[in-house]
């Protein structure tokens, strides 16, 4: 009986001389995978791909699935900048080319965090494989994209670069964030969704509601922006007590997407707030 396989696959990059480096997680390795279903996880900001609940995803997931570090992070070749959202999208492209001439695989669902949401619900806005995908979950992600001067206003007066360290992957980083890279980042377009998100997609959107680093209102926003598309539906969880991270709360977001994908597949999603009825423990 076939058992399920990682593999780290590294992907020569389309618009740069370097390589992206992410894991596939197949479930039935010595089956073609011609024509088969995948999800793709994305991870936010200084981020990576097994971080979070990202990993744990991918392990429990019903179908196959890869994720990958965008460029410049963790494993990935190139350079990585505050403002390289766009730059993000082209990895995504990228990385769904080859999963398609290569293996034959068809993008069924997104999973993003944070601005790994960002870079998939564009990608979905402005792809032809987009207009197939059914599936889209928003963990955290940002829509009022000037609110990231917030993150920075007590340690910096925006007036030359900001040096900050991080821990990344157990690793010490150190990125240097210029003024112009927060303009640029501040003036992505997520209004897009509006317009140009794939009426067929189901979306849940999950949030913290102690998110400090994306106001929790910008989940209501994306509700707004989805809940009214026809026939694809928009789920709002808004998670008590949690954080931007959701820190220790990644086997709850792994129940919630696994329950809500489950609904998906048996056609019992309804736009609202996700699992509207259900007592459970209050």
């Amino acid at each position: 009986m076939a058992t399920r396989k990682s593999t780290k696959l590294r992907i020569p990059h389309s618009q740069d001389d370097c390589e992206l480096v992410g894991i596939l997680e197949q479930l039935a390795p010595e089956e073609s995978t011609q024509g088969r279903k995948i999800a793709l996880i994305l991870h936010g900001t200084m981020g990576h791909k097994d971080y979070l609940f990202q990993k744990r995803l991918a392990l429990r997931f019903p179908i196959d699935s890869f994720r990958f570090d965008f460029r410049g992070n963790h494993e990935s070749g190139g350079q990585r900048t505050q403002s390289g959202i766009a730059r993000d999208v082209e990895d995504l492209v990228t990385v769904v080319s080859y999963l398609r001439n290569t293996y034959g695989y068809e993008i069924d669902a997104v999973v993003g965090h944070s601005r790994g949401s960002v870079v998939g619900m564009h990608w979905l806005c402005t792809s032809e494989e987009g207009q197939r995908v059914r599936a889209m979950v928003n963990a955290s992600g940002r829509y009022r994209m000037d609110g990231v001067y917030d993150l920075y206003k007590e340690q910096w007066d925006f007036k030359g670069p900001y040096e900050r360290t991080l821990t990344v992957a157990r690793q010490t980083v150190v990125e240097i964030v210029y003024p112009e890279d927060l303009e640029e980042f501040s003036k992505w377009n997520t209004a897009i969704v509006w317009d140009k998100f794939p009426a067929q997609i189901d979306v849940l959107t999950m949030h913290g509601l102690l998110d400090k680093t994306v106001p929790p209102y910008d989940a209501i926003i994306y509700s707004r922006a989805l809940g009214a598309r026809t026939p694809g539906t928009h789920n709002l969880h808004l998670v008590e007590k949690a954080d931007h991270n959701f820190t220790k709360r990644q086997d709850e977001v792994v129940d919630c997407i696994l329950e809500w994908w489950d609904a998906l597949n048996q056609g019992r999603l309804k736009t609202g707030i996700f699992m509207t009825g259900v007592r459970g423990k209050l």
